[in-house]
């Protein structure tokens, strides 16, 4: 980014099976999507992601079961697999969704409607981002779901390169020259970092 480490503030999208969002400014974490547990923040493959808590009552009583039952549901039952009742696998989805399945469709936009939508709080909350940063699985392989993503981001001046993005798991600039705020396509080793 040719600034200062201190100057610099990143949005870090973290998308795998289980999947969170990082508001890094200055090379330090001021906001994260997850909460108590990894069941807040955004929808994932098995995760139901931020949802009323009201919902736990309404199911207990709707469909007869304890609230552990419940939470077990919203851990691993939800997110993708329960919107799409396909999968819980990012690449089944988008296999069903070009075949025509509407579920699928409708389970990745959910995903990327969440992630923007911690992306714009982020931004507020940092006052300006210089670069979100695409990692993980996910955010290494599904072309099509960054491009979801950077299209929603418009707004705030995100453009991505159609020919940059068409690129998996290789550290790369995937944003246009002129987009405001730069995207990143970053590989991680999560068993390195651990």
């Amino acid at each position: 980014m040719n600034k200062p480490l201190e100057e610099v503030n990143t949005i870090v999208l973290h998308l795998g099976n289980g999947a969170s969002i990082c508001a890094v400014q200055g090379g330090i974490s001021v906001d994260t999507s997850m909460g108590f547990t990894p069941l807040a923040g955004i929808m994932m493959g098995t995760r139901s992601g931020d949802i009323d808590p009201a919902i736990i009552e309404f199911m207990t009583d709707k469909e007869n079961k304890t609230v552990s039952e419940i939470v077990s549901e919203l851990n691993k039952k939800s997110g993708y697999i329960g919107m799409s009742r396909n999968s819980s696998d990012s690449r089944d989805l988008w296999t069903a969704t070009h075949g025509g399945d509407r579920q699928s469709i409708k389970a990745i936009k959910k995903q990327v409607k969440m992630i923007c939508d911690y992306v714009a709080s982020y931004y507020v909350t940092m006052g300006s981002i210089d670069a979100i940063c695409f990692t993980a699985g996910v955010g290494e392989n599904a072309i099509f779901t960054r491009q979801l993503i950077a299209n929603r981001l418009a707004p705030l001046g995100v453009k991505l390169d159609i020919e940059r993005n068409y690129i998996r798991g290789t550290e790369a600039l995937i944003s246009d020259d002129d987009s405001k705020i730069k995207l990143y396509l970053l590989p991680t080793d999560e068993e390195v970092m651990i």
